[in-house]
């Protein structure tokens, strides 16, 4: 019998885990430690994953000169429309507020140390780290790490070609041992999700305020996502580039249908050359160099979606982040969605580095995982439909013709 999928054995395991806390919560603390390991085996892996992920990445593009201009054009869009989208889903939950008087909840969340607030300079000032090795050890320092892996791999690129080709060979060698870790710890996620998610059912009841929470958290992340699929690509689409939105969206259609049901970029990726290609127009040396980048790069939908999860889950606690607070998820989250988004489930590992740099406790993602399942799929969806919109844009700018274009 062929095993489900890894998104199903969570989705079970989270209705499973949600009947045996309600059922039996005299049982859950012993297995509630499954989800304490899980939790902590995600935050031993953060910083080793960010700090290869990111070295290795910039002294590839720099040393080997493997972007080239179609590589300059496609990041400078990934980080654009993701800068986009991480700043509508900041607006939507500083507006809809989804976790405000959810304070009856705190009783069965993990306590947190107050949050120290900083200004905005402070905030700057404080990603130079004075000790790197104390750095890695410090949880709401993940900005300092991200600068200084960001400083490593420029620096690697300027080195003599010995050097260079030495230390980019044995980054590219670490990031990938941890891509293996971080692998087989995600394939351990069903038995830490069911620890955490049971533990959390055991010490809540399904409260009005619960339900209505959950609830406006959720139209949050959609309607943020809606806003950049409906409105922010199109946008970009029509005044950038010449494309007409309503062609792209109907050559696009079934990538968007594929994207929707799999909940996977990678899964989607040869229904989205081929539609890019033969619908769009666009030839196979754009796409099939920017569609494979943007499946493990562009991750619009999950950067945005991880913003909202980390305000609400602030609000829940009755903090209000600062200026700073805030500008360090937003910083956070656009560089933590390209270092890190080739992992699998990679949303779990970003999460916890934007947690970890606001000093929030990662064991609280349980409250959300119920109700993920439809907002994964949704995502993706925007994920995918980005990395369309970046390809016909690019080759509508290296002059090719498009069969979307306005007037064609």
């Amino acid at each position: 019998m062929k095993k489900p999928a890894l998104h199903w054995q969570i989705l079970i395991a989270i209705i499973i885990a949600l009947f045996f806390g309600a059922i039996f919560p005299g049982l859950t603390p012993y297995v509630a430690w499954m989800g304490t390991v899980f939790i902590r085996a995600l935050k031993m892996i953060v910083v080793p994953l960010v700090l290869s992920s990111l070295i290795s990445g910039v002294a590839n593009a720099g040393s080997g000169r493997s972007l080239g201009r179609l590589g300059l054009k496609a990041m400078g869009y990934y980080l654009t429309t993701s800068l986009l989208a991480i700043l509508t889903g900041l607006a939507l939950v500083n507006v809809i507020r989804p976790g405000h008087g959810l304070s009856d909840l705190l009783d069965s969340l993990p306590p947190i140390p107050g949050l120290k607030e900083k200004s905005f300079s402070d905030t700057l000032i404080e990603i130079v780290p004075t000790n790197l090795f104390e750095t890695f050890s410090v949880n709401d320092a993940m900005l300092s790490v991200i600068f200084f892996a960001l400083l490593a791999g420029v620096f690697i690129t300027r080195l003599g070609k010995d050097h260079r080709e030495l230390l980019t060979g044995f980054f590219n060698a670490f990031f990938e041992l941890m891509m293996k870790i971080t692998t087989f710890i995600i394939r351990l996620s069903p038995f830490g999700i069911f620890g955490l998610v049971a533990a959390m059912a055991s010490e809540q009841t399904a409260s009005t305020n619960l339900i209505t929470g959950l609830g406006k958290y959720m139209l949050t992340v959609a309607l943020g996502l809606a806003i950049h699929f409906l409105i922010t690509l199109p946008a970009i689409l029509y005044f950038v580039g010449g494309i007409s939105p309503l062609k792209h969206y109907r050559a696009m259609a079934l990538p968007v249908i594929t994207a929707f049901s799999t909940s996977s970029s990678n899964a989607t990726l040869p229904v989205t050359i081929g539609a890019v290609e033969e619908k769009a127009g666009v030839s196979n040396r754009v796409s099939g160099f920017v569609l494979p980048l943007g499946a493990t790069v562009n991750m619009d939908g999950t950067a945005l979606y991880e913003l909202v999860v980390a305000g609400f889950i602030a609000q829940i606690y009755g903090i209000d982040l600062s200026f700073g607070q805030q500008f360090i998820m937003v910083l956070t989250a656009l560089l933590a969605s390209v270092g890190a988004a080739a992992v699998p489930m990679g949303s779990l590992v970003t999460m916890s580095i934007i947690f970890s740099a606001i000093g929030l406790p990662l064991e609280t993602v349980a409250l959300i995982l119920p109700v993920d399942r439809p907002l994964d799929m949704m995502r993706t969806t925007v994920n995918v439909f980005s990395d369309t919109c970046a390809t016909v844009l690019i080759a509508s700018s290296e002059g090719e013709e498009l069969h979307v274009k306005k007037g064609s």
